[in-house]
């Protein structure tokens, strides 16, 4: 009982400061902002003490090497979460934004003025950064933020929930408009998910089975995407030397997240020439690859791909090949198999990419491009909350923009409806 209580008041008392924050200026926000993005260098220390303990605790539970590098803080990590704050505070503000306006017939003036979307929930896994991003993208949205990450980062998050709240409080943010819920207790998720009366988003944020709990669970609109199976098909147009760096970049350059390839297809064409190679680099990299029958023709004693591994997210160095006889072929195997993602083609044939780019269903759609740029910051956004394959209110990495929602504000002189 004491917890439920806990997490209500923290609803309760988000809400009331949300109503507040949507008053604040473009210019305190910034402020607070820049001033959160230096607490984070000049508290390194303090924040990596803590990571070291999450770190330790993962190695004792023997969590595989994917996830500890999710979960790990370093100083270039720390740096990256610092700039993202200066970017956020150095984008546009969207609240109070008039989106159009017009004037009817009667005389009566419409606006339609974009306005934060109100308390927003964040649950999350194993990456500390969240914390940061999420904090400063709802701060400059004008949105309180009640987190809850993961046990396995407990240390790390209320590190830096401490830190830059301590740095939000000498501008006068409302304190209760940024939250964390420091338990590793379940049953806190179950509460929260709870609370439509305080809380208007719900954004999960890590695994398919998170998110398929709390999409379940919520009497909250949720945002969400399940899976990453990200695809890059390499056509037979392709340069050779770009497909083997952008292929090689979207699975290995950091394998645990949702934008990392999952699947590689490849033309029959080009298969020949194109795969040795890559199958080399693959493997030197320690990339575990798993094949249909034509690929492993051509790549020797490599695992026979399944079914199953069309529709898996791997988030490790593993990987599935899959020869296609047509871009017909495998903008159908993306959109069959696929899961509305990140998905990417490498070709010097415009007419192929136009067409790729047009049929692919899916909320990032690349051209000679790593799929790994499916990214707030890597897109100028500053940071994201979350990247959505939802159709509806947002699709793709989630910022500023997509963080408020709209009101109409109508203007009269006395106008009666007859």
């Amino acid at each position: 009982m004491e917890l439920k209580k806990k997490i209500i008041t923290m609803a309760k008392d988000a809400q009331e400061a949300s109503r507040e924050l949507a008053l604040a200026s473009a210019k305190l926000k910034n402020k607070a902002l820049v001033s959160m993005a230096k607490s984070l260098k000049a508290n390194k220390s303090f924040i990596l003490s803590q990571n070291r303990k999450d770190i330790a605790n993962a190695h004792k539970k023997g969590m595989r090497g994917s996830l500890i590098d999710r979960l790990m803080l370093n100083d270039k990590r720390l740096n990256e979460m610092s700039r993202s704050l200066m970017q956020v505070a150095a984008l546009k503000d969207y609240v109070g934004e008039t989106i159009k306006s017009w004037r009817r017939p009667n005389g009566l003036l419409i606006s339609k003025v974009r306005v934060p979307i109100g308390v927003i929930a964040i649950i999350y896994e194993a990456r500390p950064n969240v914390t940061s991003d999420c904090i400063g993208l709802c701060l400059k949205s004008s949105n309180s933020v009640i987190l809850k990450g993961g046990s396995e980062a407990l240390n790390s998050n209320i590190a830096i929930y401490k830190v830059l709240k301590n740095a939000a409080r000498r501008f006068k943010i409302p304190l209760n408009a940024i939250n964390l819920i420091d338990t590793a207790d379940r049953k806190a998720i179950d509460i929260l998910l709870k609370l439509n009366n305080y809380i208007d988003l719900v954004i999960p944020r890590g695994g398919e089975s998170l998110i398929r709990s709390v999409a379940a669970k919520s009497k909250i609109p949720v945002v969400k995407h399940y899976k990453g199976i990200c695809h890059t098909y390499v056509d037979k147009y392709a340069d050779m030397d770009t497909a083997l760096n952008v292929s090689f970049n979207a699975k290995v350059q950091r394998p645990s997240v949702c934008n990392a390839m999952e699947t590689l297809l490849v033309h029959r064409d080009i298969a020949k020439r194109f795969l040795p190679g890559m199958a080399k680099r693959f493997i030197a990299a320690g990339v575990e690859l798993r094949g249909c029958e034509k690929t492993r023709k051509i790549i020797k004693g490599i695992k026979k791909a399944t079914n199953k591994d069309w529709i898996t997210e791997y988030l490790d160095l593993i990987l599935s090949i899959k020869v296609v006889d047509s871009l017909d072929d495998a903008i159908n195997h993306i959109n069959t198999f696929g899961s509305k993602h990140s998905d990417a083609i490498i070709t010097e044939n415009k007419n192929n990419a136009s067409e790729f780019l047009k049929r692919i269903d899916s909320a990032a759609v690349f051209v000679n491009a790593s799929t790994r740029f499916t990214d707030g910051y890597q897109f100028g956004l500053g940071a994201e909350i979350g990247i959505s394959t939802e159709k509806l209110h947002a699709r793709g990495p989630m910022a500023l923009e997509e963080l408020s929602t709209y009101k109409y504000a109508i203007t009269g002189d006395g106008q009666i409806r007859q």
